[in-house]
């Protein structure tokens, strides 16, 4: 396959996976705990990566800084994961995608306290603002939905900062590694991690409880969602623009509201639609806006 054809291919596996994960975890959590569901999954992706690493002759460094690296990884692996499945519990997928579409503001903030990034200009500031009024039209609908969406948002609002920051933190640690062996690192270390809160939470296995859906989305949540869409989205990130590849975040929880509507019968609000549009609006002109302002400012000197 051409490298055309490859970036081609893996840039639209990244938005279908990425835009079907949020249902897979909400219907790989609908028969069993979400931690149980989390569990089993990151089990089935630290298998297949252990076993596919020597097989595509990818080392798995474990020195000091690479465990660093994968610790790092992990606050999203683990943290933002978790508390991802605890959110299906109470909001639809949809929405579980559209909030962390406000994963690129988050983690631009957190790259201002960390990595010493420029402060926000105040096109991106305004951004803000309008991700902040689409979120306040998703916290209106938790209210008309009743306390358990409140919660749910409020769980996925954690989950998208833990996500983000991990980000961030990666990028504080100056090392050369596989991105396949970055993933599976940090999918392995974050095994016992969830062994651990799954045995606090719940620790109950009830096999005949499990529907073919969970394990059905499970098993492709492992394979896909955990190893595959990773790889694809590292492999575009160094072949395309940085903006081209953010077009995702924008794709996606479009996707997503579609699939949960048509597959899972999720309801549509009008605060949830007018959320969803000024938060997608928002992250366009916090991802384009500066570019856009500066070509204006340049054609109009030239008049």
């Amino acid at each position: 396959m051409q490298t055309s054809s490859k970036v081609t291919f893996s840039y639209l596996a990244v938005v279908l996976i990425w835009s079907t994960t949020p249902l897979g975890i909400v219907w790989s959590s609908e028969s069993m705990h979400p931690v149980l569901a989390v569990l089993l999954r990151m089990c089935i992706a630290s298998s297949i990566g252990l076993l596919l690493l020597p097989l595509l002759r990818i080392r798995l460094p474990l020195h000091k800084t690479a465990l660093k690296l994968y610790a790092y990884s992990v606050i999203g692996v683990y943290g933002g994961m978790m508390f991802s499945y605890m959110a299906a519990w109470y909001i639809p997928s949809g929405l579980i995608s559209v909030v962390f579409g406000l994963a690129p503001i988050i983690a631009g903030i957190a790259g201002q306290k960390i990595l010493g990034d420029a402060a926000f200009s105040k096109v991106r500031w305004f951004a803000l603002c309008i991700c902040l009024l689409g979120l306040a039209f998703i916290f209106n609908d938790g209210f008309n939905q009743g306390e358990n969406t409140l919660i749910g948002i409020v769980i996925v609002l954690i989950a998208v900062t833990l996500f983000s920051l991990s980000g961030v933190m990666v990028k504080t640690i100056a090392i050369h590694i596989h991105p396949m062996a970055t993933t599976v690192g940090a999918v392995t270390l974050s095994v016992p991690l969830y062994v651990i809160s799954w045995y606090l939470m719940d620790g109950e296995v009830d096999a005949s409880q499990w529907s073919a859906r969970s394990i059905g989305a499970i098993v492709y949540l492992g394979l896909f969602g955990s190893l595959f869409g990773f790889i694809c989205y590292f492999f575009i990130l160094q072949k395309l623009a940085v903006s081209t590849v953010s077009l995702v975040t924008l794709i996606t929880p479009v996707i997503a509201l579609i699939l949960g509507n048509q597959l899972n019968g999720e309801v549509l609000t009008r605060d949830l639609l007018l959320g969803t549009a000024a938060i997608l609006c928002g992250l366009a002109l916090y991802l384009w806006g500066d570019n856009l302002v500066n070509k204006f400012v340049r054609r109009q000197e030239a008049l």
